[in-house]
Formats: C-alpha cells, sequence, structure tokens
C-alpha cells in the first residue's frame, strides 16, 4: 500500500476513532462476535466518545490514512491498570483498529511496526498489547502473526455487562 500515509492525530480527529470504531463493532456484530466491543455503536456510548476524545487529544494518536480517509488508527501510551506493569521500559498499544473495507490490506502490521519504532525512539525494550480473548482466540492469533508472545490472561468485571476475557502480549523491542 504504498498510498498509505501515517500521520499523528489530534483533536478534530475523534470523529474518525469513533467512525473506525463503529464500523468494527458492526463487521463483529455481522459475525456474531459481539464479545468484543457489544453491539451498541462507540459513537452513542458517552463513555467510549469521552474515551476517542481523550485519545485525540492525549498525543499518542496515530492514523493511517489513504487520500484523506483515515483507514486505521492506532494509540500508544501507558498499560491499562487491568494488566500488571512491565517490568521493563515499554510503549503499550492502547488501540489499534483498522478499516473492514481494507482487511487484508496490512495495515494493522504497518501500525504496530510504528508503535515499535516510537517505542524504540522513546527508548522502551518492550512493546506490549493486550486484547479480547473471547470466542475463537482469532484476535490473540492475529497478533502471534504480528511478532507479539501471549503473557497474561486475565478478565474485566464490568458492572451490568458479562466478564471480558483478555490477553496481555509482548513484543521485545
Amino acid at each position: 500500500m504504498d498510498d498509505l500515509v501515517l500521520r499523528a492525530g489530534g483533536p478534530g480527529d475523534a470523529a474518525a476513532v469513533l467512525r473506525l470504531l463503529d464500523d468494527a463493532t458492526a463487521w463483529l456484530v455481522a459475525q456474531g462476535r459481539t464479545g468484543q466491543w457489544g453491539t451498541e455503536p462507540a459513537s452513542t456510548d458517552p463513555r467510549r466518545i469521552a474515551q476517542a476524545d481523550g485519545w485525540a487529544n492525549g498525543g499518542g494518536l496515530w492514523l493511517a490514512q489513504m487520500g484523506e480517509r483515515p483507514v486505521g488508527a492506532l494509540v500508544v501510551g501507558t498499560a491499562n491498570d487491568y494488566v500488571p506493569p512491565a517490568t521493563e521500559p515499554e510503549l503499550y498499544v492502547n488501540l489499534l483498529v483498522t478499516d473492514r473495507a481494507y482487511a487484508g490490506a496490512g495495515i494493522g502490521a504497518r501500525l504496530l511496526t510504528h508503535a515499535a519504532d516510537l517505542g524504540r525512539q522513546r527508548g522502551a525494550h518492550l512493546l506490549r498489547v493486550d486484547c479480547y480473548a473471547g470466542d475463537d482466540g482469532a484476535l490473540v492469533r492475529w497478533y502471534e502473526r504480528q511478532g507479539f508472545t501471549p503473557t497474561t490472561p486475565f478478565t474485566v468485571n464490568r458492572p451490568g455487562h458479562p466478564p471480558w476475557p483478555g490477553h496481555l502480549l509482548t513484543h521485545p523491542l
């Protein structure tokens, strides 16, 4: 994808992140895979809207674009509080989502390569990510194909919702 451009995100990009999340959620629902992000669009959930605003304003958002269209989003920063702390300097992948219209085009892999490059530039020794580990474990396997090693399974208990099974994965830099 020679016409794919990565750029730093900013305050005006929350809507693009929400669109990518909405499209991915609709695709997951169509596949009968509702455990990861539920069934409702992120753009109608006040918590997810605030999260997207925080990412857009937080300095860790990167967008992959084809022309003017964002086709992927990456957010890097610090680890979520539901995973064990890192034992060495790290960069944490807080979000990775791509446009399903470009599935198989390597956008996610390209964004993860960018995250690894950012981590090295910042002196990190480790790239970590957590992901949904339910259903058939396909997402964990995808990260393994990207060079990550599964380390720690965990469960996030969510009031009013079923528990969310996750897995922490690491990639040395």
